[in-house]
């Protein structure tokens, strides 16, 4: 250690720090401790004992940094605000607990001093005196003094901007989450905080993946790395989780109509705060955007929209619309646009040309679309028409510019609505991503008796593993081949990597057309009219939004459209947000709907093959986002169904479970359990939730006085078709006890897959507790669960 009594760290390291319980904390800087497991090896009352750089006291022994002081307790997470008697410290903020990661970590001083964003407009004052030696060594990188820095905010935001893409990418890739949406609004993030005032400013997301920096700068550092675990931080934004977060961001293309609200009764009530809503190249493709857009247009309340634009063009085909660039002339006409002075002589020139005459009023008008229409990228011209007044394009990571257009808009009144359109580059995410994503796929593994075991080396099981969308399309693209009237209508968030296999086989029968699902399930209606056989590929939360066509289009008019319904059930950390819980309910309950469940990859081939054949009604079957493990061997050709038949796949006699979908396995799984406890199971798989099998149904009742009905859906579905059936053939009317196992009458909050399922009440020990307790063996029951 250092014996400069004068050094004021020195000072420090004689006093013991320690939160309200009395823990000891842990700190971020050079320590005597290399790991936490050091740390906690420590018996003796904890004291701040730094090994200082030799060179960094000779060279500023007065300016040794306390940023190695910043404190969080390891057991209770709570900060404790570091003092002393020259009152150089004020509050440290939390920082994240990273494990034996955290020591790892490149250093973020400015971020460290940032807990709220009204941090963000006085940060000189703390980092100066908190940060000394840290701002000798950046202000040498910079060719600045440390006087200027600190004098100049826009250095010292662009400094916050790289410690916080430096803080997204430590903890993101570390939890082996994506996170490259983030990455490319980080400045712009920075900057929109900066401005604006949230929480009383409104500020809204359209996409949860893009507000990693929106949630660090909202102080919920301290919980990146919980980010989509259990009781942890949601991938999305939340109004239960922060008031920095305006309004829920999902599905997307939300955020401008709640801005818009939010902005009408801001203007009813009298008020004087702004609204942000933050849009992207994806939601663009959602038609509520646009009607958003109009009806803000019509109304004309003052709101902002940015278009975090990564793709560089406007138009809807790259190949077709020349990518945009920034250079020094565009910037410069983006803040001219933007100016109060030219807003204001604009609105002065509107009024002018009123009074003249309509059609000078006219004509003006149209000079004035034309010059801004030359001036901007192809197709800025729409949002003009719609009533928003375009601003660009602005380079997204150029935080002067940012700040500069920003402030000048957020100084307008009675303007009406603004869009500005922001470039930004989309950076790549690394290879633990997709890992990441394999690990999840992992923790709920489908083991059937065709495919089991579950691998926890993710080397080891790349070349094995597979998921039901792999074994979807492997059979589309076998049916495909022999029969060329098969087309496939993609719809939703993102291509999933194996259906990008059927494009490339099949490119000129293959539509993907993003977020747009109510046009893709009519689009797939009138390709079904011209004669083709199309599959619509739609995640079970997505179809949803375009309930209203399968109704319209498709059932009413017994349209044969193909509903692939992905990522049905619960899907881990992606929560109740994208979770498919509801499609048994809703597409059972229509009358001419044929509805399918597979329990594992060989019937979903077969299903497949049953609905190429089916040519006179819509026919639809669901299934999980789970990780499969199969033998590698090559696909066998599918079989087709009989319409309304189930299986029986193991025979007993004490109680019978009738499972739908995936399920079937956890049935599986709660049969081998009682057998264990000399009780002996029948486990069927219905396949069919419309129609019913209903002489399978009997087939249970008659042999068995006990039946429970298992599903990974909501109430109104297969169990409640099936009691419907059990009541009006007065089955329920004798011996026959029913149970059913579904889903809880609630959301289920991101957690891991096998969490998700055990909250449910899903899992094979609660089938089997179930049946034991219909047994009256509570005890054994009770036991099994706990």
């Amino acid at each position: 250690m250092v014996a400069d009594s004068t050094c004021f760290v020195c000072q420090m390291a004689s006093s013991s720090c320690q939160c309200l319980f009395g823990h000891r904390p842990f700190f971020h800087g050079e320590s005597r401790f290399q790991s936490k497991t050091d740390l906690f090896s420590s018996t003796q009352p904890f004291t701040l004992e730094f090994i200082m750089n030799q060179n960094s006291v000779t060279t500023y022994p007065q300016k040794v940094s306390l940023y190695m002081a910043c404190l969080e307790c390891i057991y209770c997470n709570s900060s404790r605000e570091v003092t002393c008697s020259q009152s150089l410290c004020s509050q440290v903020a939390a920082l994240p607990d990273l494990g034996e990661f955290f020591w790892e970590k490149d250093p973020t001083p400015i971020l460290d001093m940032v807990d709220t964003p009204i941090q963000l407009k006085n940060l000189s004052c703390k980092v100066s005196y908190l940060y000394n030696h840290y701002l000798f060594d950046l202000c040498c990188k910079l060719q600045m003094s440390v006087g200027e820095l600190i004098s100049d905010p826009i250095q010292e935001l662009k400094q916050l901007a790289s410690e916080i893409r430096s803080e997204i990418s430590f903890i993101m890739s570390n939890a082996h989450k994506p996170y490259k949406a983030s990455l490319s609004v980080v400045e712009l993030t920075v900057a929109i905080h900066h401005v604006f005032h949230a929480p009383m400013d409104k500020i809204l997301w359209d996409d949860g993946e893009q507000t990693y920096a929106h949630k660090i700068l909202t102080g919920r550092r301290a919980l990146m790395h919980t980010l989509k675990q259990r009781k942890g931080l949601s991938g999305f934004t939340s109004r239960a989780e922060s008031d920095y977060d305006a309004f829920g961001a999902g599905h997307g293309c939300n955020s401008i109509s709640a801005g818009l609200g939010m902005a009408v009764a801001r203007d009813i009530q009298g008020k004087k705060n702004r609204v942000v809503a933050i849009i992207n190249n994806l939601t663009t493709m959602a038609g509520q955007v646009y009607e958003a857009m109009s009806n803000a247009g019509y109304l004309d309340s003052n709101m902002i929209v940015i278009l975090n634009d990564s793709r560089h063009s406007l138009h809807p085909k790259l190949d077709d619309g020349s990518k945009m660039a920034i250079n020094p002339l565009s910037s410069s006409l983006s803040k001219l646009q933007s100016s109060r002075s030219f807003r204001r002589f604009r609105e002065a020139a509107k009024g002018i040309t009123k009074r003249i005459g309509k059609a000078v009023h006219e004509l003006a008008a149209k000079v004035d679309e034309y010059t801004r229409g030359m001036m901007g990228p192809l197709g800025a011209t729409l949002f003009e028409e719609l009533g928003l007044y375009y601003i660009g394009p602005v380079d997204g990571h150029n935080i002067d510019d940012l700040v500069c257009v920003l402030n000048e808009v957020a100084s307008l009144d009675s303007t009406g609505p603004v869009l500005v359109h922001v470039i930004t580059e989309d950076e790549k995410d690394s290879e633990s991503t997709e890992e990441g994503k394999m690990i999840e796929s992992l923790s709920t593994v489908a083991c059937t008796p065709k495919s089991c075991s579950l691998v926890s080396d993710c080397m080891s099981i790349k070349s094995s593993l597979r998921t039901f969308n792999d074994v979807l399309v492997e059979a589309l693209v076998a049916e495909a081949e022999r029969d060329k009237s098969i087309v496939v209508v993609h719809a939703g968030t993102g291509l999933d990597p194996s259906i990008k296999f059927f494009q490339t086989r099949f490119p000129d029968r293959f539509f993907d057309v993003g977020m747009a699902e109510q046009h893709a399930i009519t689009f797939s209606a009138g390709l079904s009219c011209g004669g083709m056989k199309p599959f619509c590929i739609i995640p079970s939360t997505f179809l949803q939004r375009g309930y209203d066509q399968v109704i319209e289009d498709v059932d009413l008019q017994k349209v044969p459209v193909r509903f692939a319904i992905s990522s049905a059930g619960l899907v881990g950390s992606e929560g109740p947000t994208q979770s498919g819980i509801f499609d048994i309910a809703f597409m059972a309950c229509l009358p001419n709907m044929i509805v399918m469940a597979p329990s594992d990859e060989d019937e979903l081939v077969d299903m497949v093959a049953t609905a190429v054949l089916v040519d006179d009604r819509p026919i639809c079957f669901r299934y999980p986002r789970i990780a499969l493990f199969g033998n590698g061997s090559s696909l066998r050709n599918g079989t087709p169904l009989e319409i309304g038949k189930g299986e029986i796949l193991v025979e007993g006699k004490h109680v019978a479970l009738l499972g739908y979908g995936v399920m079937v396995q956890n049935c599986i799984k709660a049969q081998s359990l009682l057998a264990s406890l000399g009780i002996e199971v029948t486990v069927a798989s219905a396949r069919f939730c419309k129609p019913l099998d209903i002489e399978l149904i009997r087939e249970l009742c008659q042999d068995h006085q006990f039946l429970i009905t298992v599903e990974e859906g909501t109430i109104g579905g297969f169990g409640t078709h099936v009691s419907q059936f059990l009541a009006l053939d007065g089955l329920l009317d004798g011996r026959v006890m029913w149970r059913p196992v579904l889903l809880p009458d609630n959301y289920i909050e991101h957690a891991s897959p096998r969490e998700q399922l055990d909250i449910a009440g899903l899992t094979g020990h609660h089938i089997a507790a179930t049946a034991l307790s219909l047994l009256g063996r509570y005890r054994e029951a009770f036991s099994l669960m706990h």
